[in-house]
């Protein structure tokens, strides 16, 4: 099994706040995990409102069989579109693949 640990680091944009973007940045990963089939666990978390400044605002969870399904999820359109929209909200990313 893959773990894909993704944290992004979000911005006000457009009159909404980092926080307000992030709630949208959860419901669009709801579409990805409902249409990439390789994709065989996820969970988008957004950083509690108590928690220190500096953390991610949100983080992106997800279960995959074995690294190709993390490559078709990668290149899964759904998984392109919910991209193109957290390049336009997004200050900083980091991410984590590993085997368990």
């Amino acid at each position: 099994m893959i773990k894909h640990i993704v944290m992004f680091r979000l911005k006000d944009t457009d009159g909404k706040t980092a926080y307000e973007n992030a709630v949208e940045a959860k419901e669009r990963f709801n579409k990805v995990i409902e249409n990439v089939p390789t994709l065989k666990k996820g969970e988008a978390v957004i950083n509690s409102s108590d928690a220190p400044e500096s953390n991610y605002t949100i983080a992106l969870i997800c279960d995959f069989d074995d690294i190709d399904g993390l490559n078709a999820y990668q290149e899964h359109p759904v998984h392109k579109e919910f991209g193109a929209f957290i390049g336009t909200v997004k200050t900083e990313r980091a991410c984590i693949d590993y085997e368990y």
